[in-house]
């Protein structure tokens, strides 16, 4: 057996002593860490290389954390991000999620810390990531490589178009997608100004996988932000209480 070729991370961080600090940590736990000082420079990384996940810090020299986030985003990549900040605030940590970031660390942390909730990200992605066909949450199953999805074990109806639509949500479930980003990650049709075709699939969808769909718990919209697949599903399933 060959040796094991270590996770490869990318730290997004101008402060070099701080960067150096986490790099030997995280070598030290198996990660290889490549680090670039600036937005503009780590976004070109991010485009070229094939890293597992991102540390993205918010106050950077040419453009803050969150416009970095936004960028990343708006490319269709699903890239873990976990974001770093010396800013405490509840408003920083919603706008880093709502953004789509994974997960948000204050500065300073613990870096044992770090690793625990890098390594969470990256759990998360093994277990839920596009290598499995099957997206499962809780009555609910996305059978990708069949095109076809189950609520309560039955089928359901949807339309090529709408069935990708879904896959992009459920992929990113707790993220909030722009209708922008949700028309690049299907690649079914341009997103025009004022079009609002997304809303009408998001309603046939709603119709299909929803117990209610006037009342939605699985695809949820953000006002002035786009949609949301929540993570947490059916928590009075009787199945799920054991009953």
């Amino acid at each position: 057996m060959g040796e094991r070729i270590p996770d490869r991370v990318l730290m997004i961080e101008d402060d070099h002593r701080l960067a150096t600090m986490v790099s030997e940590y995280l070598a030290g736990a198996g990660l290889e860490v490549t680090v670039a000082p600036s937005g503009g420079s780590g976004l070109e990384l991010v485009a070229g290389g094939r890293f597992r996940a991102v540390l993205l810090d918010v106050m950077l020299p040419d453009m803050d954390g969150f416009d970095v986030c936004r960028r990343i985003r708006a490319t269709g990549s699903d890239i873990p991000v976990l974001m770093l900040t010396a800013r405490g605030d509840d408003a920083d940590r919603i706008v880093g999620l709502e953004l789509g970031a994974d997960d948000y660390l204050p500065k300073p942390f613990n870096p044992r810390e770090l690793l625990a909730r890098l390594r969470a990200i990256l759990r998360r992605r093994v277990e839920s990531g596009p290598s499995r066909s099957v997206l499962r949450f809780g009555r609910l199953e996305i059978d990708r490589d069949a095109r076809v999805v189950r609520l309560d074990g039955r089928e359901r109806p949807l339309t090529s178009h709408q069935h990708d639509l879904l896959v992009a949500l459920a992929e990113r479930a707790g993220r909030v997608q722009s209708r922008e980003a949700l028309m690049q990650q299907v690649r079914g049709e341009d997103l025009e100004a004022f079009d609002r075709s997304i809303d009408v699939h998001v309603s046939r969808i709603r119709a299909a996988i929803e117990d209610d769909p006037r009342r939605p718990r699985r695809l949820l919209t953000v006002r002035g932000a786009g949609y949301v697949f929540a993570r947490a599903q059916d928590e009075d399933d009787p199945r799920r209480r054991g009953d």
